[in-house]
């Protein structure tokens, strides 16, 4: 397993809930960060992001490095938490996609995005959080 950064764009975010319970202490880095052809979805109180080829879709969130010595345990708290399964059949599914950072560059980071079952019922929706920005939803 590749030890990539992570995308996160909701309650991991700096300041979310789930940030101080799963990220803190386990940090070498935090940037802002954005994720292209993208939509956010809010779900019952959390995000979902979905693939979107439409132009001008993104999400905002952050780039997180996790410390070397704390990778491992921070992958396996992060899968459980988004209930992402090897299988493909959990909540959401982790991918490696770029993101851009805010000098330009790009990274490669894990993302987690809706699995396919909760990806296609939110695809109903008819609104996705216009902003991209959970935290200006």
């Amino acid at each position: 397993m590749t030890a990539l950064p992570f995308f996160v764009y909701g309650t991991l975010r700096t300041g979310g809930a789930n940030q101080a319970v799963h990220l803190a202490g386990r940090c070498a880095d935090v940037r802002p960060a954005v994720l292209e052809s993208a939509v956010l979805h809010a779900g019952p109180g959390y995000p979902y992001a979905v693939p979107d080829p439409d132009p001008g879709q993104r999400i905002t969130g952050e780039l997180v490095t996790i410390r070397p010595g704390a990778y491992a345990a921070a992958l396996t708290a992060l899968d459980r938490l988004e209930d992402c399964r090897a299988d493909g059949t959990g909540e959401y599914v982790r991918r490696r996609l770029p993101v851009r950072l805010s000098d330009g560059r790009t990274a490669d980071a894990w993302v987690y995005l809706a699995g396919p079952a909760v990806a296609a019922r939110l695809r109903l929706r008819p609104a996705p959080v216009a902003s991209g920005d959970w935290f200006r939803r």
